[in-house]
């Protein structure tokens, strides 16, 4: 699979076969995000790998109830371990993007191995934090679903059209 390609297939999935990943697999997943760009090469994403299905929901417990998190055989949860660096023309904290396209990296990986995956944002850090022992100075950024796709049919996108989207030279 090409990159346009997964680009294309990649959706969010909130339901998985009852089929285990692969540490081949995961552990591909896992380099994606590691060989990921990052602001002055900080690379301060963590990563926490739970499978333990009784973690897992109390995971979902603290992720909104979403009972579908129960469902993915794997959560990754993003961390940053930072110094609070921002980005230097005063935006956000460099973390906060590199996460982010860690993530992206990951989920693009996930569809080219035949894995779906799912972002969620909706948690309680500080239970998060305390149901896997993560230390306090420690940002927890997202919760990433990994598993099997139940539906494994590619959705239509609805997106903006490029000339909505993109500026020439000037706005």
């Amino acid at each position: 699979m090409d990159v346009m390609d997964a680009i294309k297939a990649r959706k969010s999935v909130r339901a998985f076969l009852a089929k285990t990943v692969e540490d081949e697999k995961l552990d591909d997943v896992l380099q994606a995000a590691r060989l990921a760009p990052s602001a002055a090469n900080l690379q301060e994403w963590r990563f926490v790998i739970v499978r333990e299905p009784d973690t897992i929901k109390k995971l979902a417990a603290v992720a909104g109830g979403q009972a579908f998190v129960t469902e993915a055989p794997v959560v990754i949860v993003a961390c940053a371990e930072t110094d609070g660096q921002t980005m230097r023309w005063g935006g956000p904290p460099c973390y906060q993007i590199d996460v982010a396209i860690a993530l992206d990296h990951m989920s693009l990986a996930a569809v080219d191995l035949g894995l779906g995956s799912c972002w969620i944002g909706l948690f309680d850090d500080k239970k998060v934090k305390e149901i896997l022992n993560i230390p306090v100075e420690i940002r927890v950024i997202v919760l990433m679903l990994l598993g099997y796709p139940s539906d494994p049919s590619v959705n239509a996108k609805n997106r903006l059209p490029v000339d909505r989207i993109v500026k020439y030279e000037h706005w």
